[in-house]
């Protein structure tokens, strides 16, 4: 067994393909009309087994959830195999890390933030 995907709440399906796609270089594996508004939206970083599904917001509760998922926690880990390179590039993309690069027992860690609020660590372990 292994983890398909997680759901990724987000204010607009082409605003959460936009950064996903256009700016980290996930692909997009799925973009299907489900009907009245809806859509079955799947992007992961290339060759990624596990996939985010973006899901657009539906209501007040929805919407409060948008980057709060976590409750503020890092809840989502992008693993890296070259931190440096990979780093270097997401900032040139224009992603926002709220940290320096720091390097811990387990490797190399940033902490970084999507459009949304969702709190996100590249990693690269040791």
């Amino acid at each position: 067994m292994h983890i398909h995907a997680v759901t990724i709440v987000v204010p607009d399906y082409d605003e959460g393909l936009a950064f996903y796609v256009d700016v980290l270089g996930f692909e997009k594996r799925a973009d299907t009309d489900m009907g009245a508004g809806k859509r079955w939206v799947m992007v992961a970083p290339p060759g990624g087994e596990t996939a985010i599904l973006l899901a657009k917001a539906s209501g007040a509760d929805q919407t409060a959830a948008i980057g709060q998922q976590t409750g503020g926690r890092v809840g989502f880990f992008l693993m890296s195999d070259d931190f440096a390179a990979d780093h270097a590039r997401m900032t040139a993309a224009g992603v926002t890390f709220e940290e320096a690069p720091r390097h811990e027992a387990y490797g190399s860690v940033a902490v970084w933030r999507d459009p949304f609020g969702n709190r996100w660590d590249l990693l690269q372990l040791t």
